[in-house]
Formats: C-alpha cells, sequence, structure tokens
C-alpha cells in the first residue's frame, strides 16, 4: 500500500520558495509511490481559534472537535490518515504567517485541558507520522533557528499533530527579488527529504 504525505501550505505566494519547495518534496515523494496532497491554508476558511476551550474538555485520547464551523475537520482528518505531512510556512515579521499561526492555534484539540486543571497536556505522546518543517526567510538559512520563532512553530505545531520532525528545510535570503529561485541544493535536499517521507 502507498504512503500518503499531506503538506500543509502557510504561504501567501504560489511559485515563491515555500510553494516551489513543497512541490518539488512532493514530486520526489510521488516518485517513490506516494500519494501526496497539497493543503493551501488561503484557500481553505479557517476561523479564529475563541479560546473557548471546548475542545479540551472531554478526556481520552480522541482529538477535542472544535466548535466552529469552518474547514478545518476535513484537514485534521486527512492529516490524521497519512503516514508524513510537510508544514510550510515562510517568515513573516519574525515568524510564521498569521494564517499558518490562525491553523496552529486551532490544533488545541489534541490536548486535554478541564477546567479546574492548571496546565494542559497532550491526549497522545505518539507520534505515527514522520514531519518535515520548512520555512523561508530574508536572513541566512544558518540564523533562521536564532532569528526567528518559525521553527518553533512548525515544531510546535507537528508536535499537536502526532508527528515527529525527520527533516527541516531553512530557506535563507528568500527576499532578495519578487522571485528568487531555488538554488540546485535547495532543489537537492527537497528531494532527498521526499524520498525520506516516502520511505
Amino acid at each position: 500500500m502507498s504512503r500518503k504525505v499531506v503538506a500543509i501550505v502557510g504561504s501567501y505566494r504560489k511559485d515563491g520558495a515555500i510553494d516551489n519547495t513543497v512541490k518539488a518534496v512532493l514530486e520526489a515523494a510521488r516518485e517513490r509511490g506516494a500519494d501526496t496532497e497539497t493543503v493551501y491554508l488561503t484557500e481553505q476558511h479557517i476561523e479564529f481559534c475563541r479560546n473557548c476551550r471546548e475542545c479540551m474538555q472531554a478526556a481520552g485520547e480522541e482529538r477535542g472537535k472544535c466548535a466552529q464551523p469552518d474547514d478545518l475537520e476535513p484537514i485534521l482528518n486527512a492529516i490524521g490518515n497519512a503516514d508524513a505531512i510537510v508544514l510550510a510556512a515562510p517568515v513573516n515579521f519574525y515568524n510564521v504567517t498569521a494564517i499558518f499561526r490562525r491553523f496552529l492555534e486551532r490544533l488545541v484539540g489534541f490536548g486535554y485541558w478541564p477546567w479546574g486543571q492548571n496546565s494542559p497536556r497532550l491526549r497522545s505522546k505518539s507520534r505515527p507520522r514522520k514531519a518535515l518543517l520548512v520555512t523561508s526567510a530574508a536572513v541566512p538559512a544558518f540564523l533562521i533557528p536564532f532569528a526567528t520563532g518559525a521553527p518553533r512553530a512548525l515544531r510546535n505545531a507537528a508536535m499537536m499533530l502526532g508527528a515527529r520532525p525527520v527533516a527541516s528545510l531553512w530557506i535563507g535570503l528568500a527576499a532578495r527579488a519578487p522571485h528568487v529561485p531555488l538554488s540546485p541544493r535547495t532543489l537537492r535536499r527537497a528531494r532527498r527529504a521526499g524520498w525520506k517521507l516516502a520511505a
């Protein structure tokens, strides 16, 4: 049976560094027999978290359902049926984009935090799927983990979604022109990451 790879793209632009990197990753995964799906958050109706904690009240390992009527549930179902995920968002103002942050905040249903309990905990510590983390920024790539909060946000999203990061792609100097082509090195790394997700 072929493996399923789902990419969550939190970029505002198509054919930019993030989108083209994800495309290269998924193309390589398909070459190794994987089925792939791309979810562009800009094309989804995702409401803000209301911080009502309704989704965090019921005990058990099953994710709490959000009361907001939007497109989140089908996205989370697709991720739940995936063997691997790609979490991708560029840096905007020192962190992931607002649209990715909106998605991230809605993952609280994977936590259990009943009223009267001092702090939340994950419903399950199981991490059955692989994750690839992708971000881009104007700074050189080696500075991204130090100068931005994007890597931490992407790791937190992976943790909530029951995924263990197996690779990361930090793409630096991505703001030198409206459309900066991916370097041959970045494309090679993207392809290797796609093969790893499909394995």
